[in-house]
């Protein structure tokens, strides 16, 4: 039986220890604002925290986060209010929006670990979130005013 937080709440999973968490997360959880994207951790899209850090849901495994608080993008605000999601909203980041709550959880982890990053820090650690719109200018900018507002 694993034990851990999952946006806040105790939940257990008594499944297969290596399931990934991203299908811990919307399958068994229903909780789907993180996405499937590649499914090798080369896009970003299934971007979740374990205890602040963005890890790629698609292949952490469950047992990875036994004893210790997973977020999701339904679980960063409940009113959507996080200073990254206010930025996005005010730099109308979204296209197609599939990537969005990957990039949005990459940026929230960046920020809490460097509240002030520089530029080339920004595109760094944004890094490995794929856009298939090519927001990456208006990404760029909402990070910069959620860093400078939040």
């Amino acid at each position: 039986m694993i034990s851990l937080k999952v946006n806040g709440e105790e939940r257990t999973f008594d499944g297969e220890a290596d399931m990934p968490l991203l299908w811990y997360v919307r399958d068994v959880l229903g909780l789907t604002g993180t996405k499937f994207g590649c499914g090798i951790a080369m896009c970003g899209a299934c971007t979740v925290h374990i205890d602040g850090e963005a890890v790629r849901g698609c292949v952490t495994p469950v047992a990875a986060a036994a004893g210790r608080n997973v977020t999701t993008i339904e679980g960063l605000d409940e009113e959507g209010n996080h200073p990254v999601q206010k930025a996005w909203r005010q730099h109308n980041v979204p296209q197609c929006g599939y990537c969005q709550s990957g990039q949005i959880m990459q940026a929230a982890s960046l920020l809490s670990a460097n509240p002030t990053p520089s530029d080339e820090e920004i595109v760094d650690g944004m890094a490995g979130n794929i856009c298939r719109c090519g927001t990456y200018q208006r990404i760029f900018a909402a990070v910069k005013t959620a860093a400078q507002e939040g």
